[in-house]
């Protein structure tokens, strides 16, 4: 499968009575690296990166992918969506998921569909997809 059979989104947000911070971080066919952060951290300035990444990468993220079969997943008993989404198009499969952030395991196991969310919760916090930052 061609990298261009592929994409990766993930997007976590918080917003309180202040402001709106956010993390976006984008696997694009082309295989282009863009990540957005949006936080208090340097007067609240849209921080945003690109870089080319290497292909092995985007087959790694693919396998990875199709090992955890989060494809053949539905949200529909998730908690109520508001901070959290992951979108992937991998061939011809598109899938977008949303969600209440994910802060732990205890709220993957407290869910209505844990086993689904517990390979969300691996795919985006195991993987440490969510950690990589723009600075």
């Amino acid at each position: 499968m061609s990298t261009s059979n592929f994409f990766l989104r993930y997007y976590v947000s918080h917003k309180d009575k202040f402001d709106h911070e956010f993390l976006e971080i984008k696997f694009q066919p082309d295989k282009k690296l863009r990540c957005a952060n949006d936080s208090d951290y340097k007067d609240n300035v849209v921080i945003r990166k690109e870089a080319y990444i290497y292909k092995s990468m985007m087959e790694e993220l693919k396998r990875i992918i199709n090992g955890s079969e989060i494809t053949k997943q539905c949200d529909a008993l998730w908690p109520p969506p508001d901070q959290e989404e992951l979108e992937i198009v991998i061939g011809y499969e598109h899938v977008s998921f949303t969600t209440s952030k994910i802060g732990s395991l205890i709220d993957v196991k407290q869910s209505k569909d844990s086993e689904a969310l517990r390979i969300v919760y691996y795919l985006v916090h195991d993987q440490e997809v969510s950690s990589l930052r723009c600075y």
